[in-house]
């Protein structure tokens, strides 16, 4: 089958650090779904991937973490799924990717892709909707249709999981939803998603946030360059605020937290399917509700950008843009 990956950790400018290859197809497990795989998109754990993990000696590595494809096979203990069906699922970090024209899938992490979508606006969801997903209703515990009279911050409102979190947040709770932006047209994205206020994170959140008429917040989903605004995060949180962050931190002193006694949570949507929990099950459950929304058009596609077939070229291009911090919405790519 048509693969892209990589045999070294390369800078994307590397000829060599993303290759079309040819590789075996994958057999399905017990649990598995074997897809053709008809759409990707591209995150920013592509990019950290490619970047730090080196493949084993002469082994290809394949990236890709947003899949939308049509079930070929099936494993012999699988219940929910029949060959035929059209799925979208984010895969499994230890697992290879779906970079490829073929993909096996433990069926826990998939669901029935929505059916209003084509497959490369389909492909743009799945992994930051399990992330955003996890982070409002798993880590920061807001209930279904909670949160009257709190307000929630997003930094990076604009990115792939701030533009479906900002989605969640409106249709399924009561929160004031505050996201920010630097750009004119990424503060426009973020209201156009429902937002009820954009503040600039270029400037320092606190004199944003009391410039705008907010003042303090109960909650912060931090999702880029927490190192950089930290200290403005823990002086726009109330007393007994949380914070919710996903991105990689060489260091996060936790001490700061302490005198306002905010609370800390990690959100990594890998944790599932890594560690197979009990609840590994959840992420198929949300993925099909999340479906349902996009079918009933209470929640849209955040694809924003289409970068083409997928192969190595294309590819390339898409993690240029994600490394360049100024990607809106997410990056997909269909077909082969």
């Amino acid at each position: 089958m048509k693969a892209i990956g990589y045999y070294q950790p390369l800078p994307i400018d590397n000829a060599e650090s993303l290759q079309d290859i040819e590789l075996p197809a994958p057999v399905a497990g017990a649990r598995d779904l074997l897809v053709r795989v008809k759409a990707v998109s591209v995150n920013p754990v592509d990019t950290k991937v490619r970047k730090n993990a080196a493949p084993e000696a002469g082994q290809a590595k394949v990236l890709g973490w947003d899949a939308v494809g049509t079930v070929e096979a099936i494993g012999s203990e699988v219940q929910n799924f029949k060959v035929g069906d059209r799925v979208y699922y984010a895969g499994s970090i230890i697992r290879p990717g779906a970079n490829s024209e073929l993909h096996a899938v433990d069926e826990r992490i998939a669901a029935i892709a929505p059916k209003s979508l084509d497959d490369a606006q389909a492909a743009a969801l799945p992994l930051t909707t399990i992330t955003a997903y996890e982070l409002l209703f798993d880590r920061l515990q807001v209930p279904k249709g909670g949160g009257a009279g709190q307000t929630l911050l997003i930094t990076g409102g604009a990115g792939g999981v701030g533009s479906i979190l900002i989605q969640l947040a409106r249709q399924l709770t009561q929160l004031r939803v505050i996201a920010t932006a630097s750009r004119p047209e990424t503060r426009e994205w973020c209201l156009a998603l429902g937002a009820h206020a954009v503040i600039d994170h270029s400037k320092p959140l606190a004199a944003e946030l009391k410039a705008a008429g907010i003042g303090e917040v109960d909650m912060v989903a931090s999702l880029t360059q927490t190192e950089q605004h930290y200290a403005q995060i823990i002086e726009s949180l109330k007393p007994q605020g949380q914070l919710a962050v996903i991105d990689d931190m060489k260091v996060l002193d936790a001490m700061p937290l302490k005198t306002k006694c905010i609370s800390l949570h990690w959100e990594m949507m890998f944790t599932r399917s890594r560690f197979s929990t009990p609840d590994i099950a959840e992420q198929g459950a949300l993925l099909a509700e999340v479906a349902a929304l996009v079918d009933a058009g209470r929640i849209r596609t955040t694809a924003n950008a289409s970068f083409g077939t997928i192969n190595a070229a294309n590819l390339k291009k898409a993690h240029a843009l994600i490394e360049s911090g100024k990607a809106q919405g997410k990056v997909v790519l269909a077909g082969f």
